[in-house]
């Protein structure tokens, strides 16, 4: 269910929000809020119908819950995304930290833990669409970073480039590689490595990454960040256990180390 009234900026009109729920009430609820803060707003109530309607009327952001008649949530973000560009925000049980996992590693973009809170619902719907809509630019939180021959940046108006030792993170055209081979990542992989290549050699904590991702504070309980650094790493072939190119800092945050074998 939703929880008290939200006064938040109020979101492009022109956005259009797909949302899969099951339960009438609650998405009821739920568009009639998006719909007083500026969206465009549909409702499908079958899992099985869903990937048809997402790859044809190509939402900006689809709301997507777990548990749903005819096909999960899970399956429909793993059919959906090879071929859907726009974002994805998972709805899950609280505390389902494995469902939590398993939607961003099929390239959901968040996670929101039910009851859904209006206030946290409107800041994550909007900070996924600012990301989308950056896509074509440049990611958010890009700095300047130190130059070095490990750690350099080109400039070209509409072509940046940092390079931090093996990995070239290329805001042009959003693409990583390590070694020469693509990196396949999300959009949210994507502006997080960028942020962190962006202050190589430098320790970002939780709060700074969370105000230029999301623009909010970090909660001190929201482990997606956690997360989707666990996947950089496996994608960029870094030991999990014993990472030597994304470190944890206890009690910090993240670092992109410079000069990492």
């Amino acid at each position: 269910m939703l929880y008290d009234s939200a006064m938040t900026e109020p979101l492009p009109p022109s956005a259009r929000v797909l949302l899969v729920e099951d339960d009438a009430k609650l998405a009821a609820l739920v568009r009639e809020f998006l719909e007083a803060s500026g969206f465009e707003v549909t409702v499908e109530s079958r899992g099985d119908r869903a990937p048809a309607r997402i790859l044809g009327e190509r939402p900006d952001l689809v709301i997507l819950d777990l548990m749903l008649p005819g096909l999960d949530g899970l399956t429909i973000c793993r059919q959906v995304r090879p071929q859907f560009d726009g974002a994805i925000l998972m709805l899950t049980a609280r505390g389902e930290e494995t469902d939590e996992i398993v939607g961003l590693e099929l390239g959901a973009d968040d996670y929101l833990a039910k009851p859904v809170r209006p206030r946290r619902l409107l800041a994550r719907v909007n900070t996924l669409l600012r990301r989308m809509e950056r896509s074509a630019d440049s990611p958010s939180g890009s700095g300047s970073g130190s130059s070095s021959d490990a750690h350099s940046t080109s400039d070209d108006s509409n072509l940046r480039r940092l390079t931090v030792g093996r990995l070239v993170v290329d805001a042009g055209n959003r693409q990583a590689t390590m070694d020469g081979e693509i990196v396949i990542l999300t959009t949210a992989e994507f502006d997080l490595l960028w942020l962190l290549a962006s202050h190589a050699g430098e320790v970002l904590s939780r709060d700074h990454i969370y105000q230029a991702l999301r623009g909010m504070e970090y909660d001190g309980l929201d482990r997606s960040m956690d997360l989707r650094v666990a996947r950089l790493r496996r994608k960029l072939g870094d030991d999990g256990k014993q990472p030597r190119l994304i470190k944890s800092v206890r009690g910090s945050g993240y670092l992109l180390v410079v000069g990492a074998p």
